[in-house]
């Protein structure tokens, strides 16, 4: 990442999200960028922990060897299609062999729900996270990731539609919550007009994230457009400054 740009973000941010912690960057790459590999734990293990870990200053690595989720696997790219039995497991199961999650009606929902499902491939061996504030020259983000509290996922939401023509610079798509900091944003960072995607609403995942935080995960292309907004924005109006002296008392 270019190092005027990386200051010039960080000199908004926290202009206009006082208090407001910086985000991470998700890439591919074959080789580590100065990053660790994330530590591979016993049993299940999701990798939105590692995600938290990343957001408190460690730059971590992953591949298919060291997350601990199939679904981790694959909605960060190391692997396609579903588990067997997944109309089951995400409807209501088979009495005692697979318990349920119950987050679908029923196996044919399911099914039908799987053909709008995107796919994805990763592109290199690691995918790379690492804070937003670490980022290096030979860094090439793809996407920018925010787990924060509503008065931020807020300016963030407005400042995704400023320019946009139409209600729906947002996205919320039904996916694990891997799938919407990871998965969506990436193929979104693959268009030439990318949506932001907001996530977090996987009651799965979310114990292992803050409850007053859900997530925003920005493409790389159109986050930097939106930099380049922020200084003729709303944020610069008094509307705004009620919710940032509001981030500056807590």
């Amino acid at each position: 990442m270019e190092s005027q740009f990386k200051a010039d973000f960080i000199s908004r941010w926290n202009r206009y999200f006082p208090g407001a912690g910086q985000p991470f960057a998700a890439f591919y790459g074959d080789h580590l960028h100065n990053a660790e590999v994330a530590s591979r734990k016993g049993g299940h293990h999701c990798v939105i922990a590692d995600f938290s870990r990343v957001l408190q200053g460690k730059s971590l690595a992953f591949n298919a060897d060291n997350l601990g989720c199939g679904g981790g696997i694959r909605y960060c790219g190391f692997s396609s299609g579903p588990r067997p039995d997944f109309s089951y497991f995400l409807s209501y199961g088979k009495p005692g062999e697979l318990e349920g999650e119950r987050y679908k009606r029923d196996p044919a929902t399911v099914n039908a729900w799987l053909n709008h499902v995107p796919e994805m491939q990763a592109p290199a061996k690691w995918l790379i996270c690492k804070p937003f504030w670490k980022l290096e020259e030979e860094d090439h983000p793809e996407v920018i990731v925010f787990f924060d509290k509503p008065d931020v996922i807020a300016g963030l939401f407005t400042l995704a539609n400023y320019d946009r023509k139409d209600p729906y610079g947002v996205r919320v798509p039904f996916s694990a919550g891997c799938g919407a900091v990871i998965q969506y944003p990436w193929l979104e960072n693959q268009k030439d007009d990318p949506d932001c995607i907001m996530g977090m609403f996987d009651s799965s995942a979310r114990p292992f994230l803050s409850k007053d935080k859900i997530s925003f995960a920005i493409p790389m292309k159109r986050f930097e457009v939106l930099v380049r907004y922020m200084d003729e924005s709303f944020l610069v109006t008094p509307t705004w400054d009620v919710i940032r002296r509001r981030m500056e008392s807590h």
